[in-house]
């Protein structure tokens, strides 16, 4: 146990993240730990096909050869531990390749592995099961490709208190890094629910990378050298607060907006945001600019967990395919919509003649340019389909690109990449099961050190007091109506086949006018292409947002998705864009404050 400050910083928010970020971290002064996490369901699929291939595989080969290849060294020098999920759906796979790189390199590094997440031997027992959010059977087991549980941070900062320099997991709950982390150096109990709330933020704010120094925010302009972005830097107390912060020398901003906007990201009910070990409210925390590129953060409030985890299994539905090309000229729109109406026609024609069923699923989506704009119009055309069949897949691209001498004027694409081709559709199918019916284990160096977790009742947890929703006040001057952007940063993102916008507010006097003209029927309205579910609205008057759940709005979401936006990354630049009603003298107020 420790009072002296944590200091962990975030080196990879996903498979395929920046390999620099391991040097721009171990300039930060005091450094302890680093977490690297490389997990989204889709990749756990991809993993557990590449370990069907090869008992070797299916973890983050990159990780081991251009992150920890590179740095062994340096982080033994330096004493910095690591944490990762880079296990994917072989831990130990990758322990080994672990070690056999600290052989080559002469360090001694200490590899310890969680595993238990992994639950595919166990898919008979889970035949009855209904999916979570829309109630659908279980998929077909020789359709599955993998199964995993969300493991907590416990076992893994067991795996620290055993002398562990590594840690290797599978799926875990992202923020668990972190959290481990702070057990392990604070000496934090299982049911210091607040402080274990304030870790799990720490990590959630750390887990994407530079998404909270400058990346993907609203006011981009301001981050500075985009190439140069520093990673996340999360100094934490022993009572909790922290300061998010990034390496020196580096650009991109922290301050409470571009913070506030990670802490929004990809969560539901910010007063119910459920994990392994804590169920976490987020809606009374507080943003503070504590210095030039240092926030503050307090507030994180926690309750007991549900002792219930949830599993994560992907399974194969079919193949799907798209082109995307261009069209310019006059009514181009048009044409690029023509175009692609004539490829589904001739397969269309093809399949019934071969006695084939028609498509599962297309989209046609048409972006860039406007209607109207004449003979400089130019836009993108993306014509996909879904199929239960790949050769059914095939034949839309055949279709399609033969159907090139036929089409409308001004068709043009890149070239010289060759024609797509069919690629498995793996979508997501996500329920709960009772903490004890899932056994993590944990072991360092091959031997396994006895880890057993604390007893967990399952329980339903009751959301405390609702805070007061934005009231609009009186007001006796003039209204004006603006773009949303001049009074809110927004960020966007998805889980499974939802998105959620958060929306912070520049000024906390902005809030209620914001609230009102975001309503359900407003919001309804500017997702009307894509919307089929439900819409949900939250209060965050900690930092004067609120956070809005579209229910069924990605069509599957992922890779299951034929959409171009099937994670919803663009939604917030979408209702950005929205007008609001508010009073003239409010804008006198400076929006272009850092929120």
């Amino acid at each position: 146990m420790a009072d002296n400050p944590l200091v962990i910083g975030g080196a990879s928010g996903f498979w395929g993240e920046a390999l620099h970020a391991t040097d721009q971290l171990l300039t930060h002064p005091g450094l302890n730990f680093l977490v690297y996490d490389y997990l989204a369901e889709i990749t756990m699929s991809i993993m557990a096909r590449a370990r069907t291939k090869d008992p070797a595989s299916g973890f983050a080969t990159d990780f081991v050869t251009g992150v920890m290849g590179n740095h062994l060294r340096a982080l033994t020098e330096k004493k910095i531990r690591v944490l990762s999920n880079a296990g994917g759906v072989n831990p130990g796979a990758c322990a080994a390749a672990l070690r056999a790189a600290a052989r080559k390199a002469g360090v001694d590094a200490k590899v310890a592995i969680v595993e238990g997440d992994d639950l595919i031997g166990r898919a008979a027992e889970f035949a009855d099961v209904r999916e979570m959010f829309d109630g659908s059977p279980f998929p077909e087991r020789d359709k599955v490709a993998s199964i995993n549980a969300y493991l907590g941070a416990l076992p893994i900062a067991s795996a620290l208190d055993a002398g562990a320099d590594i840690v290797i997991t599978g799926r875990c709950a992202d923020s668990s890094l972190a959290l481990a982390a702070c057990i392990h150096h604070f000496g934090w109990n299982a049911d210091d629910y607040d402080l274990l709330a304030a870790g799990s933020l720490a990590g959630h704010l750390l887990e994407c990378g530079p998404q909270a120094t400058g990346g993907n925010f609203t006011d981009w302009e301001r981050a500075g050298d985009l190439a140069g972005i520093g990673y996340p830097v999360a100094e934490i107390q022993a009572d909790g607060r922290f300061v998010l912060t990034k390496p020196p020398a580096t650009s991109g901003i922290v301050v409470p907006a571009s913070v506030g906007e990670q802490l929004l990201y990809e969560i539901g009910d910010p007063q119910a945001y459920l994990l392994p070990d804590v169920v976490c409210d987020f809606s009374q925390v507080t943003l503070i600019q504590a210095d030039k590129g240092r926030v503050e953060v307090t507030g994180a409030r926690g309750r007991p967990p549900t002792g219930r985890l949830k599993v994560s299994a992907t399974y194969h539905d079919g193949y799907r395919a798209g082109h995307v090309l261009q069209f310019n000229g006059r009514d181009a729109r048009q044409k690029a919509r023509a175009f692609a109406e004539m490829g589904l026609a001739r397969a269309r024609s093809r399949l019934k003649a071969l006695g084939a069923a028609d498509f599962l699923d297309t989209c046609v989506e048409v972006s860039g340019g406007r209607p109207g704009e004449g003979p400089d119009e130019e836009v993108t055309l993306k014509a996909a389909v879904r199929h239960e069949d790949a050769k059914a897949v095939a034949l839309f691209l055949r279709e399609v690109t033969g159907g090139a001498l036929a089409a409308p004027p001004g068709l043009h694409f890149f070239t010289g990449a060759g024609r797509p081709k069919p690629s498995p559709v793996v979508r997501l199918f996500s329920f709960l099961i009772d903490a004890s019916q899932v056994q993590a284990a944990v072991s360092l160096d091959g031997n396994d050190i006895g880890f057993r977790p604390p007893a967990q009742a399952v329980r339903h947890d009751a959301v405390p007091e609702r805070p007061p929703v934005p009231v609009v006040e009186p007001s006796d001057g003039p209204l004006v109506r603006c773009r949303l952007e001049r009074l809110a940063f927004a960020r966007s993102g998805d889980k499974g086949d939802m998105a959620n916008i958060g929306v912070i507010a520049r000024h906390a006097a902005f809030l209620p006018w914001i609230w009102r003209a975001l309503d359900d029927e407003t919001i309804a309205a500017v997702f009307a292409p894509w919307l089929e579910g439900k819409i949900e609205r939250f209060s965050l008057p900690g930092i004067a947002a609120l956070n809005i759940v579209l229910h069924s709005v990605l069509g599957g979401g992922g890779v299951a998705s034929l959409r171009d936006d099937a994670q919803g990354k663009g939604y917030a630049q979408i209702l950005l864009a929205v007008d609001v009603e508010i009073p003239q003298a409010l804008l006198s107020k400076s929006n272009e404050g850092e929120g």
